[in-house]
């Protein structure tokens, strides 16, 4: 499958990227990628899917940023990643536990995760309910820890109270949160277990008021504690090892089931790396990054028609 998407996206950027690259023209570029996304959304809406839903009967919607090593090049938008090295960092959203991907936005290196997000969401959103019919999980690493991104969703459905619901599961990001101040609530609250000697787990949920330009959201913050006295050799500390963990959701199912839902948000690593590795544009081609960005919307457009 992997080596039919290759040709199609070869004989698509052979016919199209080529010839605008043999144009020099930035704008030609740019006036054609809406186009493209335009097309891959269509191909979608028209035939439908048919896309397997998760445990809780919702479609997920998985976003995320994955770094692109252009190291060793001086093309427009290169610059230093996350990951260390000189390259790009689009977002891809991706619809399904199948992966049909509905946004790629090409992005400098040094772009923060965050930002441009919201306004990536909400257009994603709108096009995930022309394809699928049932209620949606977005779902968002720690670094899109933000309440904007809440209120996307939140601001989503009340626009379209005609249509499912759409959720949010998103990593809580602790940042500078006292460990042993959770440890006492969680003494409190928590529903311990003790898989081993030395080592025992809370899980528990709060509501928490989060303020954003103006107005207060309540929003339910999951919480797992992990404490440790004894390490996985079996080696006693001296003092405990704490581990905080936390996701921002408004799905009604249990803790053990949202960490579990979240979990299964890694699987997108793997369609990442069919656009890198199996179609081979980790590397993208171009010098002018409104050329590059229309190679990756090419890319979406034949990945999605395989």
């Amino acid at each position: 499958m992997f080596a039919k998407q290759k040709m199609v996206f070869n004989y698509i950027s052979t016919n199209y990227v080529n010839f605008l690259c043999f144009l020099s023209c930035t704008e030609h570029a740019i006036s054609f990628l809406p186009i493209v996304e335009k097309a891959s959304r269509d191909f979608l809406s028209n035939i439908q899917p048919a896309l397997r839903p998760l445990s809780t009967s919702h479609i997920p919607v998985d976003a995320d940023v994955t770094p692109m090593d252009n190291s060793g090049s001086h093309k427009e938008g290169v610059s230093r990643t996350y990951k260390g090295h000189d390259g790009y960092a689009p977002m891809a959203v991706y619809l399904g536990q199948e992966g049909y991907c509905i946004g790629f936005e090409l992005r400098e290196g040094k772009q923060h995760c965050q930002k441009d997000t919201p306004a990536l969401l909400a257009r994603a959103l709108r096009d995930a309910q022309k394809i699928a019919a049932q209620p949606l999980l977005l779902r968002l690493d720690g670094g899109n820890d933000a309440i904007e991104n809440i209120e996307v969703v939140l601001a989503h459905n009340e626009a379209h109270e005609d249509l499912p619901a759409v959720y949010f599961l998103i990593k809580w990001n602790p940042r500078r949160e006292d460990k042993a101040d959770w440890l006492a609530i969680a003494e409190q609250k928590g529903k311990w277990t003790y898989p081993r000697e030395g080592k025992r787990v809370a899980l528990f949920s709060v509501q928490t008021t989060r303020h954003w330009k103006g107005h207060d959201y309540s929003v339910r913050r999951v919480i797992r504690i992990i404490e440790r006295t004894i390490d996985k050799h079996r080696q006693r500390l001296l003092v405990p090892e704490i581990d905080l963990e936390g996701w921002w959701t408004n799905l009604d199912v249990s803790e053990e089931d949202v960490i579990q839902l979240y979990a299964d948000h890694g699987a997108s690593e793997q369609f990442h790396s069919e656009f890198k590795t199996d179609m081979d544009i980790e590397r993208l081609p171009s010098g002018k990054f409104a050329t590059n960005a229309l190679v990756l919307g090419l890319s979406v457009l034949a990945c999605n028609i395989l």
